[in-house]
């Protein structure tokens, strides 16, 4: 597809230049005024990431998926959220969690394999999930769950979906298209949310789909929307349209946020093997955060000295990171079996058993 092709039917309102442009179907409701603390959130999360990245290559991570080029998609949409939406991520939602306001110390302890995700909050923000596409399903379940707690279509609210978060990859597992079929089927409240950043590992795009992949959405019987990854106005506009079609009880929404992997798969990963520098190179001229920043110097919502407040509070940020790693505990094998279910089943139990005799002996 051409870079002219590609332009015409995705959103976009935030040009990588830093200009606003118009839309005829989808328009950013929230005031200017808002986006200097989004452009806050879209850095901190590329300090968490890169200090998360050193961490791993210093032993403290067994493992670490860089988020590095797609904060714009995961912060536009995480401030879309209604109260009572619930996410569904596949294990890349780093920026989401954290423009949650959700404690950074659970993510580090999940890649420590210091607490086996056993976390907090999850009334808003589900555990992540190494299985590709199988979150897909959950949210689908949980979203049909939602309307049977009849907590879609009420028009004076509340009004609840769930957002499933996954990749241009996951696309092509069988999991994402059986979550597609039910959503669609029971009408289900949720948001299909496809970070397609051009790379499953080391496939390209182009192998897994001879369509743009938001098209897809339509054999399945719902719409589909590409909208421009790197740039957070038009990504929080397109999700906040979708999420409230689906709190009105109008079904489920595909959309693709066409953006970028900048850096490795995960830590274990060396795109230089697969992946030409000059592809590399063409996205960083739409970086999402020089994007955003540019534009509000120009609209003269910051400028050097609040710029050099949030390198500070970045630099702090990376500080109290590094700090809490000595902090994370290992839990217990009776913690972690108390976690499996709401009320432990006798199959659990015994398994307890088992293996603390097991322990006894090694002792």
């Amino acid at each position: 597809m051409t870079e002219a092709a590609m332009s015409t039917e995705m959103v976009q309102l935030l040009t990588p230049e830093g200009e606003r442009r118009e839309h005829d179907e989808f328009t950013f409701e929230r005031p200017d005024e808002d986006l200097p603390a989004w452009l806050r959130d879209m850095v901190l999360a590329r300090r968490f990431d890169t200090e998360a990245t050193a961490l791993q290559r210093h032993g403290e991570l067994g493992l670490w998926p860089p988020v590095l080029g797609q904060e714009a998609a995961q912060v536009g949409s995480a401030h879309a959220l209604g109260d009572l939406d619930v996410v569904f991520p596949t294990y890349r939602e780093h920026a989401v969690f954290l423009t949650l306001g959700l404690p950074f110390q659970q993510l580090l302890a999940l890649f420590r394999g210091s607490d086996a995700g056993a976390w907090d909050h999850l009334d808003r923000f589900r555990n992540y999930q190494i299985i590709i596409g199988s979150q897909t399903l959950h949210a689908t379940g949980y979203a049909m769950g939602l309307q049977l707690d009849g907590l879609v279509g009420n028009q004076d609210g509340p009004n609840a979906a769930t957002i499933a978060y996954h990749g241009d990859g996951a696309s092509s597992q069988g999991d994402v298209n059986e979550a597609y079929v039910f959503a669609a089927s029971y009408n289900a409240p949720v948001v299909f949310f496809c970070q397609n950043n051009q790379w499953a590992i080391s496939e390209p795009i182009a192998l897994q789909s001879r369509i743009p992949l938001y098209q897809r959405a339509h054999g399945f019987g719902f719409p589909g929307v590409r909208v421009d990854g790197n740039d957070v106005l038009a990504v929080h506009a397109v999700t906040r349209w979708a999420l409230e079609r689906a709190h009105r009880g109008e079904g489920p929404t595909f959309i693709e946020a066409f953006t970028y992997r900048m850096g490795a798969h995960t830590t274990s990963d060396d795109p230089t093997k697969y992946r030409a520098d000059e592809e590399t190179r063409s996205w960083a001229g739409r970086d999402p955060i020089t994007r955003l920043t540019t534009h509000l110097r120009t609209a003269g919502l910051i400028d050097d000295a609040w710029l050099a407040g949030l390198d500070e509070e970045a630099r702090q940020f990376g500080a109290d990171i590094r700090a809490a790693i000595p902090t994370l505990r290992d839990l217990t094998m009776d913690e972690l079996f108390d976690n499996v279910h709401a009320e432990n089943t006798v199959a659990l139990e015994a398994q307890r058993r088992e293996h603390a005799a097991w322990a006894a002996e090694e002792e």
